[in-house]
């Protein structure tokens, strides 16, 4: 996603200024306090930490500096809210509102509308799924998280399931550090197979090996469904002479087989 990109929304990536824990305590307090400078610096301290962040989310083809700047978003979030009487790391708390910025602006940007009820349910859903997986140590079926949030197991699995986000075609599956894997190069058409490309080409040869009266007999027969009996109508000869030709003419065709 972007690798050799330095600069997003402006800012030089490469000259991004780390703090150290001890730095972060300082300009918290000193925001705490209405400091307006220190929480500015605190900003520009932490937007290396964004940056790592949204390159969790490098395999959707979004654009880079949205995704920054809804990251910024999470972080001036986590600062303002932040409670520095709780002995916990800044970034144990920052790394999860940002990452749920980012995934609430992928959810809302997503092609795929969804309802806000529907949401709201799939969301009850999951974290029933997650409490439930952590009581029991593996995952839950649908029905036990559809008891679990009192609602019917179809309107569960329905939200679910239309919260999945779609795949690309072009989204990568593997990658070796040179060449890629996409989805599309797993999929396989069973509708226009090599094998049925081939046979087809067959055929067009085979048919030219037949007289201009075979290949209009085979025509009319296989492609246009027409009778033995319409044929030798339509072309001026009887019905055996027609059966005669068209055996003639696919015996030919199955010998080039």
């Amino acid at each position: 996603m972007y690798p050799n990109k330095v600069e997003i929304c402006g800012v030089n990536t490469a000259k991004l200024k780390t703090l150290t824990d001890e730095e972060k305590q300082t300009l918290l307090l000193r925001t705490k306090n209405g400091d307006t400078n220190a929480r500015e610096e605190l900003i520009l301290g932490n937007l290396r930490l964004v940056l790592s962040i949204i390159q969790r989310f490098s395999h959707r083809r979004e654009n880079l500096d949205d995704l920054f700047q809804v990251g910024c978003i999470g972080l001036i979030k986590a600062i303002d809210h932040f409670n520095t009487d709780l002995g916990v790391k800044f970034s144990t708390y920052a790394v999860p509102m940002i990452i749920g910025e980012v995934r609430r602006y992928l959810r809302d940007n997503n092609a795929i509308r969804v309802s806000r009820s529907l949401r709201d349910l799939a969301y009850r859903a999951l974290q029933a799924r997650e409490a439930l997986t952590r009581q029991t140590g593996r995952e839950p079926s649908v029905d036990a998280i559809a008891e679990a949030i009192g609602e019917p197991r179809e309107s569960v699995a329905a939200a679910m399931d239309a919260i999945v986000e779609p795949v690309s075609l072009y989204d990568s599956v593997y990658n070796d550090g040179e060449d890629s894997v996409y989805v599309i190069d797993q999929l396989r058409d069973t509708g226009d197979t090599d094998e049925n490309w081939i046979e087809s080409i067959t055929l067009k040869e085979a048919m030219k090996t037949l007289s201009e009266r075979e290949r209009k007999i085979i025509s009319m027969r296989f492609y246009r469904g027409k009778t033995q009996m319409e044929i030798a109508e339509q072309i001026g000869i009887s019905q055996a002479q027609v059966s005669r030709l068209e055996k003639g003419a696919i015996e030919r065709i199955r010998r080039s087989f």
